[in-house]
């Protein structure tokens, strides 16, 4: 029978990954659809995405401290492989929210009120924002294979 910690572990992982999946592939596109203000859209998308950041850091820091109490039936390589696939999703919070997110910001508030595209940095922030998506979706697929790995 599992231990507490294991449970608590597979609880975390499951949070992790279902508000990563629920917030990118269903509430971001439902607020895109739905608002007819774009900007607006935009901004609450953003607000959720930071939420998202930030629930992602304490997820993975917590792992990190259940992989190191709660595994003691794991062996090395499938400790190593699930702490891989932990850091690699910290990794993507980071690359994408204190790296790719700042320089988006930018441009919004450069863009004055008509919004960033309808500005001459639409191009530019088309491309970081498909950058951001890569790495939001790199990040996904680890997330299924973090639970599978549980």
């Amino acid at each position: 029978m599992p231990s507490v910690l294991a449970k608590v572990r597979l609880l975390v992982a499951a949070l992790w990954a279902g508000s990563l999946w629920a917030v990118g592939y269903l509430v971001a596109p439902t607020l895109f659809a739905t608002l007819s203000d774009r900007v607006l859209a935009g901004s609450i998308a953003g607000s959720m995405f930071h939420s998202m950041a930030m629930l992602s850091l304490g997820c993975a820091l917590a792992m990190v401290l259940l992989l190191w109490r709660a595994t003691p039936d794991w062996t090395a390589q499938r400790r190593r492989t699930v702490l891989a696939l932990v850091a690699g999703m910290a990794l993507c919070t980071v690359v994408s929210h204190f790296g790719l997110q700042p320089m988006m910001a930018e441009l919004k508030a450069a863009a004055g009120p008509g919004g960033v595209m309808e500005s001459a940095a639409k191009g530019r922030f088309g491309m970081l924002h498909g950058i951001s998506s890569v790495i939001y979706l790199v990040q996904s697929v680890l997330a299924g294979w973090l639970l599978l790995k549980q």
